[in-house]
């Protein structure tokens, strides 16, 4: 697999216009997803879990009682990538899911 190129800031926004729910910070996209039940918001984590390992990309992800917290970054690209913004939608999908 070629090594992923960061994107531009102009991709980046756009890219992000079209995710609502993430926020970007600097080199990250962060989100935290609010689930019904501790249960819930474990079952979450590993579709998410899945859905990374899939992608061969994987977030931080943070779990607090209900929330999951998750951060994405492409290291190797030195910052946002297409694989983030690919990984967030998949996510947005796991997170609908599990509302």
């Amino acid at each position: 697999m070629p090594r992923p190129i960061a994107l531009t800031e102009a991709e980046i926004a756009e890219g992000v216009a079209l995710l609502p729910e993430w926020n970007r910070d600097g080199l990250f996209l962060r989100r935290t997803i609010e689930t019904k039940s501790f249960a819930d918001a474990v079952s979450l984590i590993v579709r998410i879990g899945f859905l990374a390992e899939a992608a061969d990309h994987h977030p931080d992800i943070d779990l607090r009682w209900r929330n999951v917290s998750v951060t994405l970054t492409t290291h190797d690209a030195g910052g946002i990538s297409v694989l983030d913004l690919d990984l967030a939608k998949l996510i947005d999908h796991a997170a609908a899911s599990a509302a």
